[in-house]
Order: C-alpha cells, then sequence, then structure tokens
C-alpha cells in the first residue's frame, strides 16, 4: 500500500473516531440542558441516545432514574439506579434514591441493606442519612 494510502485511511479513521467521541458528548450536554429546563421526554431520548454512544456513562442512567421517578415510573427507576450502582458501587446519591425507592416499595430487607452500604460509602452527602433513617423507622415492623 502506498504511503498516500496510508495516510488517507488514518486520516479517515481519525476522523471517525473523534466525531463519535464528541458526538456522545454533545448527547448528554444537550440532555442535561434538557433535563435542567424540565423538558423531561426531549431529555429522556437524548440520554437514552448518550447510552447508545457510551453505555458505561453512569450520569446518563443516574438522570434516566431520575426522570422515571418524576413520572411515577417505579420499575424503569429501578432498573436505571441498579444500572448506575453496578457501573459504580460507591454511587452515593444512586445507593441513597434506591433505599428511598425500596423504603417506597416496603421492601425492609433492601432498604436495610441499601442504607447500610450508603453509610460505609457516603463521602459527600452523609448528612442525607438522617432521611433515611427517619423514613426507614416508619417502615420497621413493629
Amino acid at each position: 500500500m502506498s504511503k498516500i494510502k496510508i495516510y488517507f485511511l488514518l486520516f479517515f479513521v481519525t476522523i471517525i473516531f473523534t466525531s463519535n467521541a464528541s458526538s456522545t458528548k454533545t448527547y448528554f450536554m444537550e440532555a442535561k440542558k434538557l433535563f435542567d429546563e424540565k423538558k423531561y421526554l426531549e431529555s429522556k431520548f437524548k440520554f437514552e441516545k448518550d447510552i447508545v454512544f457510551n453505555p458505561k456513562n453512569e450520569k446518563s442512567y443516574l438522570y434516566l432514574a431520575r426522570i422515571f421517578n418524576t413520572e411515577k415510573n417505579d420499575v424503569m427507576e429501578e432498573q436505571n439506579l441498579n444500572t448506575v450502582i453496578l457501573l459504580n458501587p460507591k454511587n452515593e446519591e444512586a445507593v441513597f434514591l434506591l433505599a428511598l425507592l425500596k423504603i417506597k416499595k416496603s421492601d425492609y430487607t433492601g432498604s436495610d441493606e441499601l442504607i447500610k452500604t450508603f453509610e460505609k460509602i457516603c463521602i459527600k452527602t452523609c448528612e442525607r442519612q438522617a432521611e433515611l433513617k427517619i423514613k426507614f423507622k416508619d417502615l420497621e415492623p413493629r
């Protein structure tokens, strides 16, 4: 193969990979902007599109969980929170939100385990432990 063909091939491959990487960031940033504007339907589509290009982006799954929370779709919220925790077991917000969801569903064992996990991993949002414990106390069997 001639040097010109090799350079052309490298140039072409570089452009493809660069455009895919920048489009992934674009999808997430557009989705976040729409989410902040409370345009949940449009942002959901963009977060899902981001996941197609970057299936390990825990932030997109977390935002989808928040959207499903506003839609009161507990099944999809839980699924997305579980994905976040699978990708990053130390994601404080995901563990916190999943614990709240388990309390809402009256899942004593599941919420108890998540509260204990939250206590172990919390760094930035440890003050939220009190909220979990108060809500959990109402769930405790008597």
